[in-house]
This record gives structure tokens, sequence and C-alpha cells, in this order.
């Protein structure tokens, strides 16, 4: 098993004869992912990187089996993207954009209610089950299968996470980065439950930021329902308030808000924390062994 993708997922990119979906679906190819065509409008009916190019999601879908979906598709245009890949029936939609209008994300969280559909971004790098299937635009070759979920608000710190550890011998079942916005379309909490239903993720590593209180939410309910160890971070300790911090979303409203008043909570709902970025890999091996988990 895996978290949301795995080597059986049927993956599309929509604005697939694009620079960087082009780039992105060769890396993914490269590693297992089974990428079965792509959506470029206005040229349907062609072939890109040996694969069939179709004009709709619905096209795609009708005739591929389709059921992932990483769309490569500019800020101003992306909700509509969204909205007809659900509308299509993919299953688990990931959205790399950066500066998807917040309104637009309003209206696409109201039309996606009572839709079975995952939705992973905007301003996300993705998602990635190692060996298996890659939808986003991380570097694949940090991952190697392990026993270690990642969920993180931040791209970069996803990846020095992840070298981190893979210094250290451990590797991934399936990481998730949900994205920065103030508004994503999966938060912690959901990908929490998934890998506690895992059986391949033994511990978890949670990477967050400033701004808002979902971290601390997320690290509530891992008390009260989860089994499985986890692993916090916050970044941006020295982040002044009413100053945004890089990604759209980090932001520090109130006291709640800092990173320290974030991993301080943490800690007291038991938690293990990393309080230095550099400190993420070798907070994981602890908790490995004092939980008894393997590396």
């Amino acid at each position: 098993m895996s978290v949301f993708v795995n080597k059986n997922s049927k993956v599309i990119f929509q604005g697939f004869t694009g620079e960087h979906a082009t780039f992105h679906a060769q890396d993914a190819m490269s590693i297992g992912t089974h990428v079965v065509g792509g959506v470029t409008p206005g040229k349907g009916g062609s072939t890109h990187l040996g694969l069939p190019v179709f004009d709709t999601v619905a096209e795609a879908v009708a005739a591929t089996g389709a059921d992932v979906s990483a769309v490569f598709v500019p800020p101003p245009f992306n909700a509509d993207a969204l909205m007809e890949a659900i509308d299509a029936g993919i299953k688990v939609v990931v959205t790399i954009a950066d500066g998807v209008p917040i309104h637009d994300m309003i209206r696409l969280q109201r039309y996606r209610v009572g839709k079975d559909a995952i939705l992973i971004g905007p301003n996300t790098p993705g998602i990635i089950t190692p060996g298996e299937c890659k939808v986003g635009i991380m570097p694949s070759h940090i991952y190697q299968k392990g026993k270690v979920g990642i969920v993180s608000r931040s791209g970069t710190l996803n990846y020095e996470a992840t070298e981190q550890m893979l210094a250290l011998g451990l590797g991934i079942s399936t990481s998730v980065g949900i994205g920065g916005d103030p508004i994503n379309g999966t938060d912690f909490v959901t990908v929490l439950k998934a890998f506690e239903a895992d059986p391949e993720t033994e511990i978890v590593v949670m990477i967050g930021e400033i701004g808002g209180p979902q971290e601390v939410a997320a690290a509530r309910w891992a008390k009260e329902n989860m089994k499985k160890p986890v692993v916090g971070f916050v970044a941006g300790l020295a982040a002044p308030p009413g100053r945004r911090m890089g990604h759209a979303g980090a932001i520090i409203a109130s006291e709640a808000d800092t990173a320290s008043a974030k991993m301080d909570a943490m800690e007291a709902l038991g938690l293990y924390v990393a309080r230095n970025p550099a400190h993420i890999g070798q907070t994981v091996l602890r908790a490995m062994q004092e939980q008894g988990i393997t590396p």
C-alpha cells in the first residue's frame, strides 16, 4: 500500500505539452510512474513524449482510465482546470501553481463539496511514493522507499528532511506536500488519517509553518487518534509578526501562530519535536529507536 498514489495509478498531465509539464513528466516516468497521456486544449489527437494528447480531461479519462492528474496550468486558469479534472472523475488532483487567486480557491472548495476527489495544492511540490509514482516537481532521486511518511506545508523543507533521512539510511513511504497557501485542498489531518491507515508507514513527519492553527489542530488529532509516532517541526522561528514570509499562508496573526508557540503545543500533545531544521532526521531516528521501529 501507499498513500493516495502508487504503482497502479494512471497519471495524466494537464498542460502536458508545456515546458515544465514535459520536464516533470519525463522525470516521473523515469522512476516508474504510469503516465498514460495528457491534456492540452487544441492539440488533441497529437502525441507528446510518445503518449496521446487530448483536448479535455473527460476525453483523456475515457480513453486511458486515468485516475490521477498533475495540473501544470497557470494561476488565472487553475481553478477551472481543477474543476474539469474533478468533473471527469479524477480521484487525486495535484496542482503545482503558486499564486492561484484566493477567491478562486474559495469557489473551488464550494464546488467540490460532496465530490469524491483528493485535491493536493496549490503551491505544492506534489506527492511521491518512491519507486512507484511521482506527481509533482520534487527531486525524485533523494526519495528512497522506507517507513517514514512525510506531510509538509513547505516544499524545500520536505526535501531537506528527506535528504537528512536518506543520509541516515531512512526511507519514505509517501511524501505529501499540502501547499503553503491560505486555502489548500488537503489539510494535515486528512493526510495523517491516511498514514495511520497505511501499513507501510510506521512513523510520520509533519512539517508546518507560521500562520494559522492547522498544525496544532493536527497534533491534537494525532494525540487522540494515532498509534504511530509523529515528529513535528514548524518553520519561521525568526519571522516578525504581521509580515508574510514566502508562502501566502505564512503570516503571524497572533501569538499562537508563531513557530515557537506551535512547537510548544506539539510537544505538550506528545509529538517528538525538532527545534532546528537540521535536526529533523536525527529526531526521526531517535523516535524510531525509542518506539522500537527498525530503520
